[in-house]
């Protein structure tokens, strides 16, 4: 086999390994999930994991770093979206992905990053603080484009669009969880209803 071909079976099997921790974290969240049952579905053997993770911890910080790419660019794609005049719409537009999201797995698999805040005292060193720092940046997502909506008139000029979105993370997450549980997407509607019709008019 080529070197070229052992680097590309390399990447592919890191890569399967890293979608899988996703899937399972996403669902059970990180204490209830074993590397085990994360080898077993990917179908590879448990020296495989150690050749591109250390540990548990270093796998979980690579999960965490893949979801929010994954994330970021979905919000980028709906809020930064110039074919949508409304930035208040672009905000219903990411509901409405997320929503689906939801709905392709029965709302079995939520928010990793929520996920991770429930169990944020059994989580390693280090955890809480990353976890912050991504909800900062999605946070500052959402208060660009609640900006954008003051700028058109579409939000009061006294608006403070920074309080509004950290406002929106605390009540999304909630939402999500809230959703995962009942198994539809009542809570989400609820949410995103009253954030966009009754806080912010």
């Amino acid at each position: 086999m080529s070197f070229q071909s052992t680097t590309k079976k390399e990447n592919g099997t890191k890569a399967a390994l890293i979608r899988s921790g996703v899937e399972m974290m996403t669902t059970y969240g990180y204490v209830s999930s074993n590397i085990e049952s994360i080898l077993k579905q990917v179908g590879v053997p448990k020296g495989s994991f150690y050749y591109y993770f250390k540990s548990k911890e270093e796998f979980g910080r690579t999960i965490i770093a893949s979801y929010d790419s994954f994330f970021a660019h979905k919000l980028d794609k709906h809020l930064t979206n110039m074919s949508i005049n409304s930035p208040l719409a672009r905000i219903h537009a990411f509901y409405e992905d997320a929503k689906k999201g939801m709905e392709k797995y029965d709302f079995n698999r939520g928010c990793l990053i929520g996920e991770l805040i429930q169990e944020e005292s059994l989580l390693p060193s280090g955890y809480a603080l990353l976890l912050e720092q991504i909800l900062q940046s999605w946070q500052t997502k959402i208060e660009n484009c609640l900006l954008l909506a003051q700028q058109s008139g579409e939000i009061n000029t006294h608006t403070d669009c920074k309080a509004l979105a950290a406002f929106f993370w605390i009540g999304w997450e909630g939402a999500v969880t809230r959703s995962k549980l009942v198994k539809n997407s009542t809570p989400l509607d609820l949410f995103i209803e009253l954030f966009l019709n009754k806080i912010i008019s």
